[in-house]
C-alpha cells in the first residue's frame, strides 16, 4: 500500500486531541450514518485507524489513512480524484470522485481482509470537514457583506462545487457496507424538492414613507415616463391598510402558492422581523395588518412561515432570538401554530459557527442559508438535511442544516453568475436538480417573491420546478 505524506499525522489534532470533542464528533458521525443508511453503526479509534462496526456483527470496515487537514479551516490543501469504476465500484455521477486533502491515492483504494474491508481514504473525515464547515471557521477572506465567498473555497478552487462529494463518497461507503454485510438492507432515499421565498419586499410601495413614495412616483413619471406604474404604486400605497393590493407587482404570493400546489409542493416564506441596518433590511413591520393578513393566508393554504433574520443579526444570537420571538408572537396572535420553524439569513450572511449557535438558541428547527451568494452548488458537499455540529465547541446542536442548492439571483444576476433568464440559466438550475436526483437527495431552491417582474421569470421558475 502507498503511504502518502498527508496521512502521516493520523488520529491527531481534533480527531483525538480532545477526548470530549472526539467523542461528540464520533457520536455525530454515527447519527449521520444512521440517517443515511438506516443502520446502527458504532465508530471507534484503535492503532491509528477508525473502525466502523455494525451492532450484532463481528467484522468491521476500517479507515487507515486519516487526514489531519480535515480538522482545519484551510482551503489550500491538495486534491486528487479516484476512478471508482477501475475498482469495480459504481460512481453515482459516472465520473471520478474528487478526493480533497491528498495528492495521491493508493491502488487499490478498497481492500478486503479477513476481519473486514479496509478503505485507504478518510471518507468520514471528509464528511466531517464538509458538513461541519470547519473550513470556514475564523476566515478573513470575506466579501463586502462579511460572507465567506465561493471563490475562496476549496470546492471552487478544485472545480467540484457542482458536486455533492459527501453524498458521492457515502454512496461508495454504502457499496462497501453491502459487500461487508450482504443482505443487510441499506436505506434507499427518494428525491424531493423544497422551494422557499425570502420576503424582502412584499410590496412595491405599500410600506414606503410619504417621502419615499414621492421619490418613487417622480422617477416613474419624469424619468421612466410610466404613468401606469406610478398610478398603481399610488393606489397600492393608499389602499394598504388591511391587505396587500392584488395589482401590486411584488404581491406574487397567491401565484407562488398556486404554482406549488399544482405540483404537490409546499412553499416556505421567510419574513424579516427586525431592522438592524435600515438601508439593507425590510421596510415593513411584521405586525402591520396587511402582513398579518398575508401570514394568515399562507397558513390557511397549508404553506410554511419562517424567519429571515435581519442584515446585522448574523453575529448576534441575542438579536436572532429576539426576532424569532417576535415572529412567533405575531403568528400566535393571528392563530398560527407550526410544528417546526425554519428560516434563512438575510443576504446569506453567515459567520461560522456564531450564526448557527444563534439560530439554535432561538429554537429554530432548521436553517437553509448554506449556499454561496456568488456561486450556486453544494457548499456543504451534500443535498441531504443533517444535524448541525459546532466545530469550535465540539458539540451537536439541535438545529438542522438544510443546504441551499440554488438561489435565483446567484444564477441570474449580472453581479454573480450572470446567466440571465434564458436557456443558459435553465440549464444551470436543471443540471443541479439532476445531480440531486441522481444521489436521491433534495433540490432546495430559493426564489424571492419580488423576483417575478415579467412573464419570462415566471416561465423560467415553472420550467425549473418541472425539470
Amino acid at each position: 500500500m502507498i503511504v502518502f505524506s498527508e496521512t502521516i499525522q493520523t488520529v491527531v489534532g481534533a480527531w483525538i486531541g480532545n477526548d470530549r470533542i472526539s467523542s461528540a464528533r464520533l457520536s455525530w458521525l454515527e447519527a449521520i450514518l444512521w440517517e443515511r443508511f438506516g443502520l446502527d453503526f458504532s465508530l471507534s479509534f484503535n492503532n491509528g485507524s477508525l473502525f466502523l462496526r455494525l451492532y450484532g456483527h463481528e467484522t468491521h470496515i476500517s479507515f487507515d489513512c486519516l487526514v489531519e487537514a480535515f480538522s482545519r479551516n484551510a482551503s489550500d490543501i491538495p486534491c486528487t480524484s479516484w476512478d471508482a469504476a477501475a475498482e469495480g465500484c459504481y460512481s453515482v455521477l459516472g465520473s471520478p470522485l474528487p478526493a480533497p486533502a491528498v495528492t495521491q491515492l493508493p491502488f487499490p483504494l478498497i481492500e478486503q481482509h479477513e476481519a473486514g474491508h479496509v478503505i485507504h481514504y478518510d471518507i468520514l473525515g471528509l464528511t466531517y470537514w464538509m458538513l461541519s464547515r470547519s473550513e470556514e471557521v475564523d476566515r478573513m477572506d470575506l466579501d463586502k457583506h462579511g460572507r465567506f465567498p465561493a471563490i475562496s473555497s476549496h470546492a471552487f478552487r478544485y472545480g467540484y462545487l457542482d458536486r455533492p462529494i459527501v453524498d458521492e463518497w457515502l454512496h461508495i461507503l454504502g457499496q462497501v457496507i453491502e459487500r461487508q454485510w450482504p443482505g443487510i438492507g441499506v436505506k434507499r432515499h427518494q428525491f424531493c424538492m423544497k422551494v422557499s421565498h425570502d420576503v424582502d419586499y412584499p410590496s412595491c410601495s405599500a410600506f414606503l414613507s410619504l417621502k419615499q413614495l414621492a421619490r418613487l412616483l417622480t422617477g416613474d413619471i419624469l424619468r421612466r415616463r410610466n404613468l401606469r406604474t406610478a398610478g398603481i404604486a399610488a393606489e397600492v400605497w393608499l389602499l394598504r391598510s388591511k391587505k396587500l393590493h392584488p395589482a401590486d407587482s411584488m404581491n406574487t404570493f397567491d401565484w407562488i402558492m398556486d404554482v406549488s400546489e399544482k405540483r404537490g409542493l409546499r412553499s416556505a416564506f421567510y419574513f424579516i422581523c427586525g431592522r438592524t441596518v435600515p438601508a439593507k433590511d425590510a421596510q415593513y413591520e411584521i405586525e402591520h395588518p396587511a402582513m398579518r393578513h398575508l401570514l394568515r393566508s399562507i397558513n390557511e393554504r397549508g404553506h410554511e412561515i419562517g424567519l429571515h433574520p435581519s442584515y446585522g443579526s448574523f453575529q448576534s444570537s441575542e438579536i436572532i432570538v429576539a426576532e424569532a420571538e417576535r415572529l412567533r408572537r405575531v403568528c400566535a396572535d393571528v392563530g398560527i401554530m407550526q410544528d417546526e420553524w425554519g428560516g434563512r439569513m438575510h443576504y446569506l450572511r453567515w459567520e461560522h459557527p456564531t450564526t448557527m449557535f444563534g439560530l439554535d438558541r432561538a429554537g429554530m428547527t432548521y436553517d437553509t442559508t448554506l449556499s454561496y451568494a456568488d456561486q450556486s452548488g453544494f457548499r456543504c458537499g451534500t443535498c441531504f438535511e443533517y444535524p448541525s455540529f459546532d466545530p469550535v465547541a465540539g458539540r451537536v446542536l439541535h438545529l438542522r442544516i438544510r443546504p441551499l442548492i440554488a438561489m435565483e439571483c446567484t444564477v441570474i444576476a449580472e453581479r454573480y453568475m450572470g446567466f440571465g433568464i434564458g436557456e443558459e440559466a435553465y440549464q444551470k438550475f436543471s443540471g443541479l436538480k439532476h445531480v440531486c436526483k441522481a444521489v436521491g437527495g433534495c433540490f432546495t431552491l430559493l426564489w424571492h417573491n419580488s423576483s417575478f417582474p415579467s412573464l419570462a421569470e415566471r416561465k423560467l421558475y415553472q420550467r425549473v420546478l418541472d425539470a
